[in-house]
C-alpha cells in the first residue's frame, strides 16, 4: 500500500518541452518539484511534481522503450487527450486567476458546478487538460 495520506493513483504525462512544462505546471497550477531528473540535451528523464498529497510524474518525449511507444503528447492525436486530471484546490477563484495569468487556455469557464463546488477546465501549453475546483469528492 502507498504511504498513508498519499494518493495511490499518480497521473503520468509526456511533454515535448518537459523543462518548460515543469515551470508552467508549478507557476500556473501550483505544483511543487519533488524530484526532477535531467536527461540529455535539455530533456527530463523523469520528474515528480506534487500538489498537496497528490503527485504527477512526467518526462520528455520521445521516451525509449515500450512505454514511450504508447504514451505521447496530445499533438500525436490531433490535440485530443484520452485522460485528464482533476485538481482539488481551496480557492477555485484564486486558482483560476493565477492559471489564466500564466497563459492557461480556458476550455470550460469558472462556474458553480451542478455536482457541487466551483471549478473550471483548462489546457496547458502542450494541450494536456486539467480540471480544477474546490469540490472535494473525498469529503463526506
Amino acid at each position: 500500500m502507498p504511504t498513508p495520506g498519499r494518493s495511490p493513483v499518480i497521473h503520468s504525462l509526456r511533454y515535448d518541452d518537459a523543462p518548460a512544462a515543469i515551470d508552467w505546471l508549478c507557476d500556473a497550477l501550483g505544483f511543487e518539484r519533488h524530484l526532477v531528473v535531467p536527461g540529455e540535451d535539455d530533456t527530463i528523464a523523469h520528474a515528480q511534481l506534487t500538489l498537496g498529497d497528490g503527485m504527477i510524474m512526467l518526462g520528455s518525449h520521445p521516451h525509449e522503450g515500450v512505454f514511450g511507444e504508447v504514451q505521447k503528447p496530445p499533438r500525436f492525436a490531433d490535440g485530443l487527450v484520452t485522460a485528464s486530471a482533476y485538481l482539488v484546490v481551496d480557492d477555485a477563484n484564486a486558482h483560476y486567476e493565477r492559471a489564466v495569468a500564466k497563459g492557461a487556455k480556458v476550455i470550460d469557464p469558472l462556474e458553480d458546478k451542478e455536482h457541487g463546488g466551483r471549478g473550471y477546465t483548462c489546457s496547458d501549453p502542450e494541450g494536456n487538460v486539467w480540471s480544477v475546483g474546490d469540490f472535494d469528492p473525498w469529503a463526506d
